[in-house]
């Protein structure tokens, strides 16, 4: 399913998966929070996604993990109100996993994708966390795969 968006392939995985010289289709940038990125840096790995810009929330990491990695202490909404108003932001921002910053960024997020899959395996963690705030999407499109996935794009109403 990443084929749709190569540029969600971690760098690491890029050239297994055939996509290392493929361009970015839709994405340039990549928001994830510390949950998400620690198990990268678990691995020895500090700069996950290397073709994209990216940025890591987090108040406990060092601003010096790495040099292609910007690390945002506080207030991810200002960030990305930032980014979205940059002159040159040709292309989209993407939220990578951690439903805590989703619901914290909630009030800028236009668009999700969204992959299921026909497993059901209990608890997780939420999609968007945070205080019960309703807010309207309308799916926009929807593919499924042989395997019994999907991806749903919605559209904030």
């Amino acid at each position: 399913m990443n084929a749709l968006y190569p540029e969600t392939i971690p760098t690491a995985y890029r050239a297994a998966a055939g996509v290392t010289d493929l361009p970015s289709r839709r994405f340039d940038t990549v928001i994830m929070g510390l949950g998400t990125y620690r198990p990268a840096l678990d691995s020895g790995i500090t700069s996950p996604y290397a073709h994209l810009r990216q940025y890591v929330v987090s108040s406990s990491l060092k601003p010096d993990t790495d040099p292609a990695v910007t690390v945002v202490p506080s207030d991810p909404l200002t960030l990305v109100r930032g980014l979205k108003g940059e002159v040159d932001a040709s292309r989209d921002i993407w939220l990578c996993g951690g439903g805590r910053l989703a619901g914290t960024l909630l009030p800028e997020i236009d668009e999700l994708l969204i992959k299921t899959y026909p497993v059901v395996a209990g608890t997780g963690i939420p999609v968007v966390d945070g205080a019960f705030d309703p807010t309207v999407f309308d799916v926009a499109e929807r593919t499924a795969f042989p395997n019994g996935a999907t991806l749903t794009r919605l559209a904030r109403r």
